[in-house]
């Protein structure tokens, strides 16, 4: 019942992607990937219930299919976690199982008698391939999961530099996935029986698909508000000049994807000490006096655009000057706030969540976990150190 539950439900998922308006690049791979596991699913299916033997030419058919589930992992995490397309020779990760269809030609030549026969006596005469194709499985899923595991750390990383909030876009469950996909290569390598292994891998296709479908694009729905400049003379100044002047009036009306989306790296040399002192105090001064911290949204760009530098530059800045990430920088400057607004009289009438929101916090978690970052302390522990009674409390 639950291989027929896992078939059902693969199916489901792959049906609703595929009906899913507007799909990006990761959809595709994954409503592909579901497909392809949907089909794995029914040849286990019919092999455990004896019906694959009907239908001789799909024997040998399902071998190979276990190599193609890591590569999808891994290119679908980097469709999720790359601002550009992926490539045509992104094809070549799925190499080894067109090899192992190569390798198992001769099994598919043979008489539809002798395909069940080597079905029926465990692989007779063909024992070495099924190692070999043991082996492949459990060498591409270890190499995969520990890729996939190394993208996403970056892609933490990285987010943490442009991003204020990370909440819905750092894709922790696509990591406890990988982490899902281990566990059915352990259970492959110390070699348990294969209904174990679907019935693991049933389990993870479902939660797969439920996070999968309510996943959104993390960089392709995010569209810069104004270009200060046409884009290769913005380019080329920030190649001279680290500190580029905007004019605020007519940059309203322009787009801000050169601002996000420029291709030009800078180049550490490029930035004095001096320049980077003079963008930190102007970090400092629109922090002071505009409160931009207070947007749960902020981005590395929004601030870029304020101050009228390219974002690699201030990003530079943030990182040299202030030694820390803008995540961690912006939510240093929420916190900051917070113990301001707590320690006056008018602010009391209010919840503890309510002023952690007012100062640019947009979840009950992000600000625990922030704040016991920075202070050591929980909220509620610093507040009565502080001898602090908020509303509600």
């Amino acid at each position: 019942m639950l291989y027929l539950s896992g078939i059902i439900i693969t199916f489901f998922l792959s049906v609703i992607l595929a009906g899913k308006k507007g799909k990006s690049q990761s959809d595709i791979i994954l409503n592909v990937w579901l497909a392809i596991t949907c089909l794995h699913f029914v040849m286990f299916y019919m092999f455990i219930t004896s019906a694959l033997i009907h239908f001789p030419h799909l024997l040998g058919f399902e071998l190979p299919l276990p190599l193609m589930y890591s590569p999808f992992l891994y290119l679908y995490a980097a469709s999720l976690t790359h601002k550009r397309p992926l490539k045509l020779n992104s094809l070549l990760h799925f190499l080894p199982a067109l090899g192992m269809y190569a390798l198992l030609i001769p099994f598919f030549l043979l008489p539809p008698a002798q395909k069940i026969y080597v079905y029926q006596h465990e692989g007779e005469g063909f024992e070495w391939l099924t190692e070999i194709n043991r082996y492949a499985i459990i060498a591409s899923g270890v190499t995969y999961i520990v890729l996939t595991l190394l993208m996403l750390r970056r892609h933490r990383r990285k987010i943490k530099d442009e991003f204020s909030n990370t909440e819905k876009i750092n894709l922790n469950w696509l990591r406890y996935l990988a982490y899902g996909t281990s566990a059915i290569w352990i259970v492959i390598i110390i070699g348990l029986r294969d209904e174990w292994i679907y019935t693991t891998a049933a389990v993870f296709v479902f939660f797969l698909g439920y996070f999968g479908i309510r996943q959104v694009g993390i960089f392709s729905n995010i569209h810069p508000k104004t270009e200060p400049r046409g884009s290769s003379a913005l380019l080329q100044e920030v190649q001279t000049n680290p500190i580029v002047k905007t004019d605020a009036e007519s940059s309203k009306s322009k787009s801000r994807e050169v601002i996000a989306e420029a291709k030009v790296k800078y180049q550490k040399s490029a930035l004095t000490e001096e320049d980077a002192m003079k963008i930190h105090q102007r970090l400092k001064a629109v922090m002071m006096h505009e409160t931009l911290f207070k947007d749960p949204e902020l981005t590395l760009a929004d601030v870029a655009e304020k101050l009228g530098v390219h974002p690699n530059i201030l990003s530079q800045v943030i990182n040299s000057v202030e030694k820390k990430s803008f995540y961690d920088y912006i939510n240093g400057l929420r916190i900051k706030e917070f113990k301001k607004i707590t320690s006056l009289p008018d602010h009391r009438q209010f919840t503890l969540l309510a002023l952690a929101f007012e100062c640019g916090f947009n979840s009950k978690t992000a600000f625990n976990r922030n704040f016991k970052k920075a202070t050591g302390l929980s909220p509620t522990e610093y507040l009565n150190q502080q001898q602090v009674i908020l509303a509600g409390a």
